[in-house]
């Protein structure tokens, strides 16, 4: 029955859902954007967007994410249908990073929000200095 209330839900009223209900856990909003709301996977994908990239490359371009942390984030964005993971026939074996079909159907709206981000930067930081002040 509830799989019946979830299905039936309208998308705004299932990302207001409380976490864990069943209407939350069908949010298409919350899945989609627990991803790429996370620390480090849209800067992997905008660095993918040039051509594929091998691990040390991509650590590299990011700077100041540990390798662990890498590793989840590829792991978690090839098992999403969002980059390909390809085993070069290298010696040793090399490994490289690439959009697929759908990781590169993201490439339009990160960049609408990388250049609303850009264009809003100043603004936000002054806002949060106000608020800041207000606050001591």
């Amino acid at each position: 029955m509830d799989e019946d209330i979830s299905r039936e839900t309208p998308i705004a009223m299932q990302w207001a859902a409380p976490r864990g209900s069943p209407a939350a856990a069908e949010c298409p909003v919350r899945d989609v954007l627990d991803r790429l709301g996370d620390t480090w996977s849209v800067l992997v994908i905008l660095i993918l967007r040039d051509g594929p990239h091998r691990f040390n490359a991509l650590k590299r371009s990011i700077g100041d994410i540990s390798q662990r942390m890498l590793t989840v984030t590829l792991r978690t964005l090839e098992r999403d249908g969002l980059i390909a993971r390809t085993v070069l026939p290298t010696s040793p074996p090399g490994v490289e990073y690439a959009l697929t079909p759908l990781g590169r159907s993201l490439e339009e709206p990160i960049e609408i929000l990388t250049r609303w981000a850009s264009a809003n930067h100043e603004t936000i930081r002054g806002a949060r200095r106000s608020f800041d002040t207000g606050r001591d």
